[in-house]
């Protein structure tokens, strides 16, 4: 057990907030975190996505495809210090195709920052990872981005978000103009205008803040635009809900705050908010019963496997969130699925692909732990009693390839290298009961061309990939094993086993599904798993 003085592990836990960054591709994610490690204090120079020939790529993004690319193929984790609080950023990819990285990321955080693009409003992605939020009941900031550009009018913005999103809005600063007209954002709490310079490349320190919305300076220097914002900011306080702290912590309301990130500008807001109002680590379902997190024995789940952060190295890294207790070196926990003691050494924090190694960490950290394979998303590590941390589902695929290397000698090389991204989650991996063929699932077609491409720089596999003539895949739970065994027989030719053994049926078409489930009613088909959790002998659902 961790001898730690009760108190003090109360006042770490307290310091912490574990948070995501969702938004659609190109609102400006990734910009925004590296604006605020600058902010932090964590980087001297935000690099920029855009400049891809130049040597400075996204901190956050440090894989070799998405430098080439310019976007986020996988979630970063990166921790700082901000104003006597230990911040837990993680990055995640904002492209459709790499949603399931981003849906696991988000059972392993207590807040999210959502960046909305003002010129595009809401858009798909947006709604897909509020929807996984809305689950959790996540307390999510709102950053309104490139209000240095030309975009829509903010109250129109506002209104979509409500509309769409479903969650009360409640603006915390309010844009003066737009575009090259942009002066700026009053804040609303404080009664005083903050004042935008474009092109701040480094940290803006001496920000002017002009006080009172009555200010005659204001008139002075704005005289056109002065009575359209009184008259907004009129509007707003008789019309809008003001931010009442329990509605965003329950998930209902989200504070608004309008930006440019590229700029530096609304960023510090955005941090301060943070520590202000997000929540410290909360209490998780540990299934047999809720796991605070002062508590002192050490808890916590895997929630993500990253292969070859270090290509020379070929690892692989267990990104496992702490639930309770305290890390210390050389721990010993008990690893539940396997019912096996594990020592923890050696452990990471991060900024993204640099590590330090781990002295402490307490709930809300998350630390990589080095993988050998016995480790799997999902898994739950505790120092002896038995829980199950409740995880994000696998989906349902909905492409597939059978791949096949073009030197035949590299068939095993292959082989390794799908297995280990199957068990890292970057696609999903599974071989057939007849003829033991491995086939690739993808929710979208861009996974198919990173995990192509990582194979040929990580694994040096140049593979051809087929169409494998699937629809859809179902995992599949029977009643017993008299049903399990003539199932198998009836439909073997559709039968296969997922990265961690779970069987799953492999539709050719939707008609086909369809007269398989009505033929053997008894058999539960899947269309989610969690992770971790084997499926073969649990009852229908």
């Amino acid at each position: 057990m961790n001898a730690d003085h009760p108190a003090d592990l109360v006042r770490d836990v307290a310091r912490r907030r574990t948070f995501a960054i969702i938004s659609h591709p190109d609102a400006g994610k990734t910009t925004l975190t590296e604006k605020l490690l600058l902010f932090g204090g964590a980087i001297l120079m935000a690099g920029t996505v855009k400049a891809r020939k130049s040597a400075r790529h996204a901190t956050s993004d440090w894989m070799e495809v998405e430098k080439q690319r310019g976007i986020s193929v996988t979630s970063s984790v990166m921790q700082f210090e901000y104003d006597a609080h230990t911040i837990n950023l993680l990055d995640t990819p904002g492209h459709q195709d790499f949603s399931e990285d981003t849906y696991r990321v988000l059972t392993a955080v207590d807040a999210a920052v959502m960046v909305i693009d003002a010129a595009k409003g809401v858009e798909a992605q947006t709604i897909k990872l509020l929807e996984v939020c809305r689950l959790r009941a996540t307390p999510i900031i709102t950053f309104v981005n490139k209000m240095d550009r030309e975009v829509r009018e903010p109250l129109a913005l506002l209104e979509e978000i409500e509309s769409v999103l479903r969650i009360d809005c409640a603006p915390v600063t309010w844009p003066i103009g737009m575009g090259k007209s942009f002066r700026g954002v009053f804040d609303l709490r404080h009664d005083r205008l903050v004042r935008f310079t474009p092109g701040e490349e480094r940290r803006a320190e001496d920000t002017e803040l002009i006080e009172g919305l009555a200010n005659p300076r204001l008139d002075a220097l704005y005289p056109g635009e002065m009575a359209a914002l009184r008259h907004d900011v009129d509007l707003i306080r008789s019309a809008s809900s003001p931010f009442e702290l329990a509605e965003f912590l329950a998930g209902r309301q989200s504070p608004v705050f309008f930006g440019s990130g590229i700029n530096n500008f609304g960023v510090q807001e955005i941090l301060r908010a943070l520590v202000e109002w997000a929540p410290p680590p909360q209490s998780r379902d540990g299934t047999a019963r809720m796991v605070a997190p002062t508590e002192a024995p050490f808890t916590g789940f895997v929630f993500k496997i990253q292969a070859n952060m270090d290509p020379r190295h070929r690892d692989r890294i267990a990104f496992f969130r702490v639930c309770s207790g305290r890390y210390v070196p050389a721990m010993k926990v008990q690893h539940q699925r396997m019912g096996r003691e594990l020592k923890l050494s050696n452990v990471m924090t991060f900024m993204a692909n640099e590590r330090v190694q781990s002295e402490d960490a307490v709930a809300g950290d998350i630390i990589g732990i080095h993988n050998h394979g016995q480790l799997q998303i999902g898994d739950t590590l505790t120092e002896g009693e038995a829980l199950q941390f409740k995880g994000i589902p696998y989906f349902a695929p909905e492409l597939f390839r059978v791949a096949r290397p073009r030197d035949p000698f590299k068939a095993k090389q292959l082989q390794k290298g799908l297995q280990q991204l199957g068990e890292e989650g970057a696609i999903q991996v599974f071989e057939t009961a007849v003829g033991n063929t491995l086939l690739l699932g993808a929710v979208g077609q861009l996974q198919f061309e990173v995990v192509a491409a990582r194979l040929a720089a990580e694994y040096k596999v140049d593979a051809i990939y087929d169409d494998a003539g699937i629809a859809t895949a179902r995992w599949l739970t029977y009643p017993d094993e008299k049903v399990r065994r003539d199932f198998e027989r009836d439909r073997a030719a559709s039968l296969a086993t997922d990265v961690d053994g779970n069987p799953v049926y492999l539709a050719p078409n939707r008609f086909n599904l369809q007269v398989a489930m009505e033929r053997w009613p008894q058999v539960g088909f899947h269309a989610t798993r969690e992770h971790g959790q084997r499926v073969a002998h649990a009852a229908p659902a």
